[in-house]
């Protein structure tokens, strides 16, 4: 390995001695480089060795526990070899199209499940993160509008609903190269985007129509015009995720709404839930194919990622990412963060210190949402601090590492999370930060059948900065506002994890905690947040919607309570301020008028006297 290799600062614990140490690397700024078509899926390729050091070896994985479905016919195996999409007699357009994307052969999904849709089969598929089941339901999908020779008149065709505004961003991407050679129309309708335009467009007539769930309830209530009685397929991306964040209720009456004779229907989902189940009775046809290309996998993630997890003191916490992300300003980073407020304090602070980062979350606006997206898909290196947005099927190229810095509160969180990473047959590495009282979530893992290896670190080689942070906020007012936010939320956050005996709020050492946010001394925090997510879960998922952050109106209500006395403080202090500006001002303007006034005298004097005015 090259000397100025910015790899991992961290290595697995060896068996015989726990020598390793953070990797001497040359760190340097971010280099950015725009790259055309971010959207596209990566070409599907064959796994590749990494010559990276501190690369992890699995550990043996428990007993299968996936769950099977009796109800739909399942299909073999497909052959190791993958088979060239030019088997398929596909139109000349799509073959074309796929030509030029870089698309030659399919990976397992795509070729389960392309020739089923093809043959008009409603299918119920599961697969893994990064294993292309996008063209594995578009490919079929945009053939059917080419078959049925649909044109604008017609309305819409092919509805594609997606639990994310991201998600449904980067289909669209897809689609736009997919169907370059097609005449049929596509369009998007999300919520957070102009709402007019949409309606525009649908009148107009959209034959392929990605959306996601409310806003698509929306326009199938409210537009008139919007013609999809000629609806042919249906297709819901990542269902379990749709459930999850709260739009149960919003599918059932878009399901019921739509036209059902004679229409194709598609459910993916990573994860078969007894409530995707029961969403695919209600939107599938009676005997649906199962497609499960990881039944037999040994593990619930691809081989060709590596995963540790590192156990962190609370108040070491920041000082470790701080170091790791130094260490690593030359790769392609993305850190998971339980809260909005949390990224946001975090992406304020490093930015601050000279570590840039974008961020991204559920309280942001949606063009901003947008613009950060497809920044960190077009740079060659770079760190993105993000909540569970980001989690779910979004496929951003060369993600090198993903560090969650906050633990999920589900094995199934961690691996959608860890799937932004070693995606179509690339090398990826991950890191899960631990507290001492957390190891408890590895035996939950463990039965997900992830593997994961311990990294150590030295303590002598971390960057204790800690000193110099605590200063910082107590002199700048708005990183240490930023800082009390963050601490509370990531509390609050913590407070509502359904795994009480693992992530106990109280047994937290709340000075520790306050450190790692800068804090000599930490705020008081009021953690009456009512329900948490094992115990109200639809309220819980409601506040999820649209991609949001994983408490946002939680955190909302909070703020407004708890932090009502702080504000009215802060306002307080802020109109005395500006009062005393008003003032000072105000006595210097009228000192001015005076000084104008008594010059004026002065002339009026002398030209009546005679004499010549002179400065």
């Amino acid at each position: 390995m090259a000397a100025t290799s910015t790899e991992s600062t961290l290595k697995p614990i060896s068996k015989k001695k726990s020598k390793s140490k953070i990797n001497e690397a040359s760190s340097s700024t971010r280099n950015v480089e725009s790259r055309p078509s971010p959207t596209k899926e990566t070409p599907s390729a064959e796994s590749s060795s990494s010559n990276a050091s501190g690369s992890l070896s699995a550990v043996a994985s428990p007993p299968d526990d996936s769950i099977a479905s009796s109800a739909p016919t399942s299909v073999p195996n497909p052959t190791s070899e993958r088979l060239p999409f030019s088997v398929y007699d596909l139109s000349h357009q799509t073959h074309k199209a796929l030509e030029e994307m870089g698309f030659k052969t399919m990976t397992p999904i795509q070729a389960k499940s392309i020739p089923l849709l093809l043959a008009g089969k409603d299918v119920l598929g599961a697969a893994r993160t990064g294993s292309g089941k996008t063209l594995a339901f578009l490919v079929p999908a945009i053939e059917l509008l080419h078959r049925l020779k649909f044109k604008p008149m017609n309305g819409t065709g092919i509805i594609i609903i997606s639990p994310t505004r991201e998600l449904a961003l980067q289909i669209f991407g897809v689609v736009k190269d997919l169907m370059v050679h097609h005449s049929q129309t596509f369009g998007i309708v999300m919520g957070g985007a102009n709402r007019r335009a949409e309606v525009e467009k649908l009148v107009k007539g959209v034959n392929l129509l990605v959306a996601t769930p409310g806003r698509l309830l929306d326009h199938l209530e409210n537009t008139k015009g919007f013609v999809f009685r000629n609806l042919k397929a249906l297709v819901i991306d990542e269902a379990d995720r749709i459930l999850e964040i709260g739009f149960e209720e919003e599918m059932k009456k878009i399901i019921a709404i739509l036209p059902n004779e004679n229409r194709q229907s598609m459910l993916f989902s990573a994860t078969q839930t007894t409530k995707v189940q029961d969403l695919a009775r209600v939107s599938l046809r009676p005997g649906p194919v199962h497609v499960d290309v990881d039944k037999e996998e040994a593990t619930s993630t691809v081989t060709t990622l590596s995963q540790g997890y590192v156990v962190c003191p609370s108040d070491r916490r920041f000082l470790l990412l701080f170091t790791f992300l130094k260490k690593n300003l030359k790769k392609k980073v993305i850190v998971f963060f339980s809260s909005c407020n949390s990224v946001k304090y975090h992406a304020e602070l490093l930015n601050y210190i000279d570590v840039p980062v974008l961020d991204l979350h559920g309280k942001q606006k949606q063009q901003k949402r947008t613009n950060t997206f497809f920044e960190f898909c077009n740079a060659e290196s770079g760190i993105l601090l993000c909540t569970d947005v980001a989690a779910r099927g979004l496929d951003i190229p060369r993600v090198d590492w993903i560090v969650q810095f906050d633990p999920p509160d589900d094995p199934r969180d961690y691996i959608h999370r860890v799937g932004r990473t070693a995606r179509a047959g690339k090398v990826g590495k991950s890191l899960l930060f631990l507290l001492e009282s957390e190891l408890g979530f590895l035996r939950y893992l463990k039965e997900a059948k992830v593997p994961l290896n311990e990294f150590s670190f030295p303590t002598d080689k971390i960057a204790n900065v800690q000193s110099q942070l605590e200063k910082l906020l107590q002199k700048n007012y708005f990183l240490h506002k930023s800082a009390k936010d963050g601490f509370r939320s990531y509390l609050q956050s913590y407070a509502s994890y359904s795994l009480k005996k693992i992530f106990d709020v109280n047994q937290l050492d709340l000075a520790k905690v306050g450190k790692a946010f800068g804090f000599a001394v930490p705020p008081r925090v009021n953690l009456n947040i009512g329900p948490g997510k094992g115990t109200s879960n639809a309220t819980n998922k409601k506040r999820r919607r649209e991609g949001g952050s994983e408490e946002e109106e939680e955190e909302d209500q909070a703020q407004e309570v708890v932090g009502q006395e702080e504000e009215q403080e802060v306002s307080r202090k802020e109109v005395r301020r500006d009062n005393k500006h008003r003032r000072i001002e105000a006595l210097g303007r009228r000192k001015v008028q005076k000084e104008v006034y008594k010059k004026g005298e002065e002339r009026k004097k002398l030209e009546a006297s005679g004499e010549q005015w002179s400065r």
